[in-house]
């Protein structure tokens, strides 16, 4: 999913008219053994790096992957130089099929060590809290984790508190690795062609910038990087960021009475004149957008402030930096020799204005998701996923749960049973587009 911030706090209503089936298929899963072998090659991406991908570590996962893809039979697969995996399941259909894509992204956040990751498994889960046993500090407490109360005889696995785990996105890849071996070891099960794609550094904001949309060849898409089992998004923040380039006035310190006009005091200024109680990510909540400070540089002649800016519509978006230029230009009438400049550039926008006009694409991933025995979740993004993006480029795309919580934190966990659910959806919703075409 794709800012820095620690994104993804999930809105979300059931849908009432439907229930929960029992799939017909006698699944067999290779997810949690494939897990397990991900998430010890670290693959953090870098937002200093101004390479694709940002940190060449990513490709060594990349290259395993496709490996296992070739070796399932996948003779196209292969890691190009940007870091991308693509791989294509043939179609095993006489119908015409549109041609569906899988994605996941293999970078983990920056937020939080990614290297020497130590996996356990809590067996059989029976509530309470869960002590890290490196780092005792570290508990994912019940009360702090309500979607641990949906978990109870399920098989979680933690960190062992020293790093984040990498379910985000890493659950994800698992999934889709799973499920293309199903797919291709089941052949009477029919499907399309379907599309494998796994990205670098959607962590930074960038996993879909160097994509070769006409070689991928998909007419659809779904990032399986979502939290909740069962749930499907089919929105997300609309995101810009916001520089603001202040330049001062300088002099000796020792003579400067009434001469200088300090760059980084004023940027201070700006920052302290800042909403308190709504309008940042600590304040808000559900449809809520906010502006958020991620960093200040400078020095006494020259500082930088740079903000994410975040909401559900454009109109938010422009009332959040509308304000913003208000509170520059009232801190500025205190400084009359010293400048500011407020620069607003595009990140992504919601998903849904897309996604929307395809309606078959979440209503089959409903239905996906009741055959794999769960109620679908309909849910908005507080963040972004590559999906917003590659709808925007033209590949319509929502986000399919992976069972990943508690993002880029050490407290980052997920359920087998989960992952599981997750690959048994995939392997629907590839019948279900070739049943309905």
């Amino acid at each position: 999913m794709t800012d820095f911030e620690t994104r993804r706090s999930r809105l979300g209503f059931r849908d009432p008219a439907v229930q929960p089936v029992t799939s017909p298929i006698r699944f067999t899963h290779s997810v949690t053994e494939r897990f397990l072998r991900y998430v010890a090659i670290d693959t953090q991406s870098d937002p200093a790096s101004p390479t694709t991908p940002s940190t060449e570590k990513q490709k060594n996962l990349g290259a395993l992957l496709a490996q296992e893809l070739v070796a399932i039979g996948l003779g196209d697969a292969h890691l190009d130089e940007h870091g991308y995996v693509y791989a294509t399941i043939p179609s095993n259909s006489d119908k015409q099929v549109p041609v569906i894509c899988f994605c996941s992204h293999m970078d983990t956040s920056p937020d939080c060590s990614g290297a020497g990751v130590k996996p356990q498994i809590v067996s059989n889960y029976r509530g309470g809290d869960i002590v890290l046993p490196a780092d005792p500090t570290q508990v994912i407490r019940a009360a702090e984790h309500p979607a641990l109360a949906d978990q109870i005889g399920h098989d979680i696995i933690t960190t062992d508190g020293t790093t984040l785990l990498g379910a985000d996105n890493k659950a994800g890849v698992a999934e889709i690795m799973d499920a293309a071996q199903f797919l291709v070891g089941n052949p009477q099960i029919k499907h399309g062609a379907i599309k494998i794609l796994f990205t670098p550094d959607e962590e930074i904001g960038r996993g879909v910038d160097k994509v070769d949309l006409q070689k991928l060849g998909a007419d659809f898409a779904y990032t399986i990087d979502g939290e909740t089992a069962g749930n499907i998004e089919d929105e997300t923040f609309s995101a810009d960021g916001a520089v603001i380039t202040i330049e001062g006035v300088s002099a000796h310190p020792g003579f400067a009475k009434g001469r200088i006009e300090h760059a980084i005091k004023i940027a201070a200024a700006i920052v302290e004149r800042l909403p308190k109680t709504t309008c940042s990510p600590e304040t808000t909540e559900g449809r809520e957008g906010f502006l958020h400070p991620i960093g200040i540089s400078g020095a006494l002649e020259k500082a930088t402030l740079s903000f994410i800016v975040r909401d559900f519509t454009e109109a938010g978006l422009k009332d959040k930096e509308a304000l913003l230029q208000r509170i520059v230009d009232e801190v500025m009438q205190a400084y009359p020799r010293s400048t500011a400049s407020l620069e607003i550039k595009p990140q992504y926008r919601n998903m849904k204005e897309v996604v929307d006009r395809h309606p078959a694409l979440v209503e089959n991933a409903r239905e996906a998701i009741r055959r794999s025995g769960l109620t679908p979740v309909t849910t908005s993004i507080r963040g972004g996923t590559d999906g917003s993006r590659l709808s925007f480029m033209g590949l319509p795309c929502p986000n399919i749960f992976a069972g990943e919580h508690a993002f880029h934190s050490r407290l980052e966990w997920v359920s087998r049973q989960d992952m599981e659910k997750a690959v048994q959806t995939i392997v629907h919703l590839a019948m279900i587009w070739e049943e309905r075409a």
